[in-house]
């Protein structure tokens, strides 16, 4: 199968990023380290915001306002600091520190809800939020260990391959972004039984791998690799 590519020499260069496109990546990172420990997200969408969401968001809306505003998270930068996707720059330790964030949490929520599942269809119980609770951070520490040590997409110590681990990364976060409220939304609607719960496993494996081959045929926006330009070779 012929992926779609983009010559990393096409690109228009952008020397400066405007205040919006500044402004409009705060809320991502916002949403980012908000997730961050997992149980408390769990209680968030089983029983809304309490006391503990109201200062961890406060907490977070200042760390990452000072850092956006020092242009230290990905995407707030007064200028890009990948001008090439090609290139072998030093990979800043910000950007390191909010992908691996961002990794942690995409693979931990995706793979405890799908244990959470089989032990329903299993036992006949729910016990998703003892898995939170026990499991999330293991899991997703494990995946921020691997981050720290530059073994994940876009947190290695150089950006050379950013044509291609940008793709991984993306991707991944498509397929969960979406594939996420689905299930919460058939949470809140179908009852908790084998029969439902398994209905629930099935549309959740199959959103995250329906759009995660969208995404592996670089059909969603970031997904296509960045590859060197075309040399003109003389005869």
């Amino acid at each position: 199968m012929n992926i779609p590519v983009e010559y990393d020499t096409h690109r228009k260069i952008r020397t400066r990023n405007k205040l919006y496109y500044r402004v409009n990546h705060w809320p991502i990172w916002i949403f980012v380290f908000f997730i961050a420990p997992g149980p408390l997200t769990f209680d968030l969408f089983e029983r809304g915001f309490d006391s503990r969401m109201v200062i961890w968001l406060s907490v977070v809306l200042i760390g990452t306002g000072i850092a956006g505003l020092r242009g230290r998270l990905p995407g707030c930068e007064p200028a890009p600091y990948i001008i090439r996707f090609t290139e072998d720059r030093p990979n800043p330790l910000y950007r390191r520190v909010c992908y691996t964030f961002a990794w942690g949490e995409a693979v931990a929520f995706a793979v405890l809800n799908i244990v959470g599942l089989l032990v329903a269809i299993v036992t006949g119980h729910w016990y998703l939020k003892q898995i939170y609770r026990y499991a999330y951070f293991p899991l997703a520490g494990s995946v921020w260990l691997l981050g720290a040590f530059g073994q994940l997409p876009r947190v290695k110590a150089s950006t050379k391959g950013e044509g291609h681990e940008r793709r991984y990364f993306y991707g991944t976060v498509w397929a969960v972004a979406i594939a996420q409220p689905i299930l919460w939304f058939l949470w809140k609607l179908l009852p908790q039984t084998r029969l439902f719960d398994s209905f629930k496993l099935a549309v959740f494996i199959g959103v995250l791998a329906f759009v995660g081959n969208l995404a592996r045929q670089g059909r969603l926006p970031r997904t296509r690799p960045i590859v060197p330009g075309e040399l003109a070779v003389s005869d």
